[in-house]
């Protein structure tokens, strides 16, 4: 099943169904028409709009229009929490190196947590506003999942079933000023597990996460690869002192290559590497005007999420 939440001047927008091609939508009215509402019933709702799904793909919705990603929002527009498991340490290791410093042991024993304001998070299509001085302006591709309840120590191999929806997100970045950087973006659709299939396996995306760079791919990062950590373990680490309520939302951090050869997930990688080859950093930093673009492609190349596609301009002080 693919959902997507459309714009209607509201915060939490209007909740709707989406065709597996991304072509046709149909409004949830008469089942939901949040994607909260949702989550929070999720054994009541999500069989309702399954049973929709299905009539709108075999063509047979009397009220199905055309889908227009520009008019959506993140799927879940105000999350209860969204933090971040660091899933890929082999990055993280080789900008540590890259500044001279060794990379500690912790890296590869626990994911690092890094919790964000789930408020007013972006749609695919939201220019990302960066302040003014905001310093190493960045992109941070990565994937999501939305959860449903999960209680407090919940063990990894449990949390897995946590997961409601899948996601793909782009945790913008500018040095250590959090706050100098635009909220989270996300791709339109929203996907559950099993509507992936054979890309959804042992809690990791078999997909492939590509990322332009105002029209020029920056990289294509097999996702599954170089994540060390599957998602229910990602899950379990977020709720190891707290329950997480329906609604949250856990990302891998930013996608990452075992090998550098393979290319690098953001520019702030990109320039650890060039760096580490004996030379100053040659990947400048995001500039005002610079278009980002990243999408998630199955093994038959079609976009399993919707694009990301934002514009980078300054914010309004």
């Amino acid at each position: 099943m693919k959902l997507v939440t459309l714009k209607d001047g509201s915060r939490d927008g209007q909740l709707a169904v989406v065709s597996r091609d991304l072509a046709q939508a149909h409004f949830a009215t008469g089942i939901a028409t949040r994607m909260q509402q949702v989550l929070d019933d999720w054994n009541f709702v999500s069989p309702q709009l399954e049973d929709l799904y299905t009539t709108l793909n075999h063509g047979k919705a009397r009220h199905a229009f055309a889908f227009d990603a520009r008019q959506c929002m993140a799927p879940l527009p105000r999350a209860f929490h969204w933090v971040q498991v660091d899933a890929y340490p082999d990055a993280a290791e080789r900008m540590l190196r890259a500044l001279g410093v060794e990379p500690p042991a912790a890296l590869r024993e626990t994911p690092a947590v890094r919790a964000a304001a789930g408020d007013g998070l972006l749609g695919a299509h939201d220019e990302a506003r960066f302040a003014a001085t905001a310093p190493a302006p960045d992109f941070g591709p990565q994937l999501a999942v939305v959860t449903g309840d999960v209680e407090a120590g919940t063990p990894a191999d449990r949390a897995l079933d946590g997961v409601r929806l899948v996601l793909l997100a782009n945790a913008w970045r500018s040095g250590e000023e959090a706050a100098a950087a635009p909220p989270a973006a996300f791709a339109p659709v929203a996907v559950t597990p099993e509507e992936l299939g054979e890309a959804w396996r042992g809690g990791k995306l078999q997909l492939a996460i590509e990322t332009r760079l105002n029209d020029r791919r920056f990289s294509r990062l097999d996702a599954a690869a170089g994540m060390r950590w599957h998602f229910g373990r990602l899950i379990a680490r977020a709720a190891t002192t707290r329950t997480l309520g329906a609604g949250a939302i856990v990302g891998t951090g930013p996608v990452g290559a075992r090998d550098a050869a393979d290319g690098a997930g953001c520019i702030a990688e990109r320039r650890a590497v060039e760096a580490a080859a004996g030379g100053e950093p040659a990947t400048p930093w995001l500039a005002f005007g610079d278009t980002v673009r990243v999408e998630a492609f199955g093994a038959d190349g079609g976009s399993v999420f919707g694009a990301l596609e934002q514009r980078v301009s300054e914010r309004d002080e």
